[in-house]
C-alpha cells in the first residue's frame, strides 16, 4: 500500500514562492506523478505531471512559474512554485498513479 505524505504550503504574498513536497512510501515509485489543485467551489484540476521516463506536462496557467521535479529514486515529488498569484490559492494534492496525498493548503494573499 503506497502512502503519500505532503509537506510545504502555507500563506505567501503575491509574487512569492513556495515549495511542495510529496514523499511516497510502502511501494514502488509511480509511473505517472503529478500535482493537482482544487480551489473553493471548483473542480480539481491538473497543475503539472511527470512520468518515470521524464515526460513533463504543465497546465497553461502555471507554465514558466511552476516546476515539477523528483528525487533520483523518484520516491519524492516536488513542486516549486514561483511568482504566485492570488488565483493560485487552492488545496494542492500530489498523486502517484492512483494514489493521492492528503492535500495541503496554499494561500496567496497580501
Amino acid at each position: 500500500q503506497v502512502q503519500l505524505v505532503q509537506s510545504g504550503g502555507g500563506l505567501v504574498q503575491p509574487g512569492g514562492s513556495l515549495r511542495l513536497s510529496c514523499a511516497a512510501s510502502g511501494g514502488r515509485a509511480g509511473y505517472a506523478m503529478g500535482w493537482f489543485r482544487q480551489a473553493l467551489g471548483k473542480e480539481r484540476e491538473l497543475v503539472a505531471r511527470t512520468t518515470i521516463l521524464g515526460h513533463v506536462l504543465y497546465a497553461d496557467f502555471v507554465k514558466g512559474r511552476f516546476t515539477i521535479s523528483t528525487d533520483d529514486a523518484k520516491n519524492t515529488l516536488f513542486l516549486q512554485m514561483d511568482d504566485l498569484k492570488p488565483e493560485d490559492t487552492a488545496i494542492y494534492y500530489c498523486s502517484f498513479d492512483s494514489y493521492w496525498g492528503q492535500g495541503t493548503q496554499v494561500t496567496v494573499s497580501a
